[in-house]
């Protein structure tokens, strides 16, 4: 072979170099975590995104639900404070202040804590991007913060495998859950897993136990389970007076009772959600804005 072939070749060989390495996925590049207590992680681009303003309510506003208020607060403080927590998984009836209730004590721990404390943060992490929660959590194990990842409605469909991949990272493989990072997640169901879906698995599995015990376990692995039921209707004209003194609303007591309970009743359920949603429409019809 002629040294202008060896040369051609090599040229031809440099140039596919380049192009492979412009098409490898770019190094996760770690976010200046003192820019702000909450993230968003974006798989795709293996990125944290800053959240500027975080859409929460004041823990203040967040009524009928004082118990597990208490112990998700309990367990938050002490993970701030570098002792033991767990995992939790809060699932139950749409509209109870699930998501609500996490931010809101992100931002009250973050308020008690003591001088030279570092910050806690957040971090959301979307349902469809579990399969990178290993690969997240490493991406964060090094950093001198704790963190909260946060999943938002949390579960599984059939033939949907990705909830092994939750199963590793909370407790799963060698290395184990870092010591700075803990999961909250929020769920319309106990066992994250349709009841369908388990069923199957009991009817076709060869040791139906066994099947129908790996997808239970997946609920296991989060030591605290937090459970919110419908609310009654005090609890829930309490949600709507709270919001009323908060943001000065003006409206007759009487008025205001019945107005609220029309407005449930229309709706066909009672929860935090019909209730915030009833202020706004009270809220626009006074003319008056809802600032927090």
């Amino acid at each position: 072979m002629s040294d202008k072939t060896i040369e051609a070749l090599s040229e031809k060989l440099d140039r596919l170099i380049d192009v492979v390495g412009r098409m490898a996925p770019a190094p996760a590049t770690p976010p200046r975590f003192d820019s702000a207590d909450c993230f968003v992680w974006h798989a795709e681009r293996k990125t944290l995104i800053p959240v500027d303003k975080v859409n929460r309510v004041e823990m203040g506003l967040i009524r009928g639900i004082d118990r597990v208020r208490d112990i998700l607060s309990d367990n938050t403080e002490r993970f701030a404070q570098n002792l033991p927590a767990n995992n939790v998984l809060l699932w139950g009836a749409r509209g109870m202040g699930k998501s609500s209730l996490v931010k809101a004590v992100h931002a009250e721990t973050n308020r008690k804590a003591a001088a030279g404390q570092p910050p806690l943060k957040l971090v959301e992490i979307h349902r469809e991007d579990i399969e990178s929660l290993p690969q997240l959590m490493a991406f964060l194990k090094a950093a001198p913060f704790r963190f909260i990842l946060f999943c938002d409605d949390l579960s599984f469909d059939q033939n949907d495998t990705s909830y092994k991949s939750l199963k590793a990272a909370l407790e799963g493989g060698v290395e184990g859950r870092p010591e700075n990072i803990i999961l909250y997640a929020t769920s319309n169901r106990r066992h994250l897993l349709p009841r369908d879906m388990i069923e199957n698995e009991r009817s076709t599995a060869i040791n139906p136990s066994e099947a129908v015990e790996e997808k239970v376990s997946l609920s296991d692995r989060f030591g605290l389970w937090l459970g919110f039921h419908k609310c009654s209707q005090d609890d829930y004209l309490a949600m709507v007076s709270g919001y009323v003194d908060h943001y000065d609303l003006e409206i007759a007591p009487e008025t205001l009772r019945a107005e609220a309970l029309e407005w449930a009743t229309t709706r066909g359920s009672r929860s935090g959600r019909v209730a915030w949603q009833f202020i706004q429409d009270l809220a626009g019809r006074l003319g008056k804005r809802l600032d927090l």
